[in-house]
């Protein structure tokens, strides 16, 4: 009878086990079937993915793609072979979303620069997030305010392309090869924590490859941040239309490398950015173009003064300026520090150069204003 009693109670042990069981499988089903919808109407019409595996703990899509809208000047606005999202399964079956960390291996991304100096990056998905995290009921605006926390999302094995058209039509086309970058701790949807980032990755010119590097912190919204960006032996043609007013058709630039360090601090959108750039073996033909000019400098004058000064010329400058005052431009003003810093080091004229660099020259500063924050 004793016997018969604890088998009993095994066996009702086991089937509250086994309910158990039953019950979890069923709500993280549920869950995973709620986390690929949720997914799918993130990634919006233009955006698809050929598989996606929802594991315990983790979501694994597979050849994904985001596809440019019909004026983004490439095809596609994002691609990746693989992006695998290690989730907290505690807070997922909470319904809310804290991820560990989301990991994009193999990609493509694309960012423009339109005419007016606005930078574009995965355009639409902002906008398919926010339908994705919306209800139809009552409950949609607090849907949309719940807190979401990403630990960090990293980038492998990658490459950027920058498209600019504040510079020239069609736009101008930057290639970052062999890009990795981070982001660490996203605070949605207040970004009102401090966000850390970093990039690196190499720019192929005609005869040489420099690197490009990228990081600090940033609170995203205000603006607030402190970063570093670095240029190392980049080739001066990859620069063309930042350095160079063309007026005829032939190449002014023949040779040489760019080194550049800019420190930028942001505080209540006022910027305080010292920087140094190095000119490397910079040789310049005469196109014999009187419009044609570097740094403000007519091609005739600049191949005059740089006979004896090819090996390196280095300029120090320093940005401030109040990123809400309409009449402040970053990019007028390192153009302009640039160019009076070029002619004094060839010890050229500056009279002209300070008058006409708003007209004349476009700069470093377009290549550099996402970096800088602006």
């Amino acid at each position: 009878m004793a016997r018969s009693k604890a088998q009993r109670g095994a066996l009702w042990a086991v089937g509250i086990v086994v309910a158990i069981i039953v019950v979890a499988v069923g709500g993280w089903l549920f869950v995973a079937h709620q986390m690929k919808e949720r997914i799918l109407e993130t990634l919006g019409p233009n955006g698809s993915a050929e598989e996606i595996d929802v594991g315990f703990g983790h979501v694994t899509l597979s050849r994904v793609r985001l596809r440019g809208p019909q004026d983004w000047p490439a095809s596609d606005a994002m691609r990746a072979e693989r992006i695998v999202l290690d989730i907290d399964m505690h807070e997922a079956l909470r319904n809310r979303v804290h991820l560990h960390g989301v990991s994009v291996d193999n990609y493509y991304l694309s960012i423009v620069r339109s005419a007016d100096g606005r930078v574009q990056i995965l355009p639409g998905l902002k906008e398919t997030a926010r339908v994705a995290d919306a209800k139809p009921d009552a409950k949609e605006d607090a849907r949309s305010q719940e807190e979401k926390l990403i630990d960090r999302v990293s980038f492998e094995r990658g490459s950027m392309e920058f498209f600019d058209s504040s510079v020239q039509k069609p736009p101008y086309r930057v290639l970052i090869s062999d890009s990795r970058a981070t982001i660490d701790h996203l605070h949605l949807p207040a970004l009102t924590d401090r966000t850390n980032l970093s990039m690196s990755g190499s720019i192929k010119g005609p005869s040489h490859t420099g690197t490009v590097s990228w990081g600090g912190w940033m609170v995203i919204a205000n603006k607030d941040s402190q970063t570093r960006a670095v240029l190392s032996g980049v080739d001066i043609a990859s620069f063309d239309p930042y350095l160079l007013k063309k007026a005829g058709a032939r190449a002014a630039v023949t040779g040489g490398t760019i080194d550049l360090t800019v420190d930028a601090n942001i505080h209540d959108y006022r910027i305080h950015a010292p920087g140094t750039l190095t000119l490397n073996h910079l040789q310049i033909s005469d196109t014999g173009n009187g419009l044609d000019t570097f740094l403000s400098i007519p091609t005739k004058a600049a191949v005059a003064a740089l006979k004896d000064r090819k090996d390196q010329i280095k300029l120090d400058f320093v940005l401030d300026g109040d990123l809400r005052d309409p009449k402040f431009s970053l990019q007028e003003s390192l153009s302009k520090k640039l160019a009076a810093g070029f002619a004094k080091a060839l010890g050229v004229s500056v009279e002209g150069v300070a008058k006409g660099t708003g007209d004349t020259v476009r700069g470093i500063g377009n290549a550099l204003k996402s970096l800088l924050g602006q």
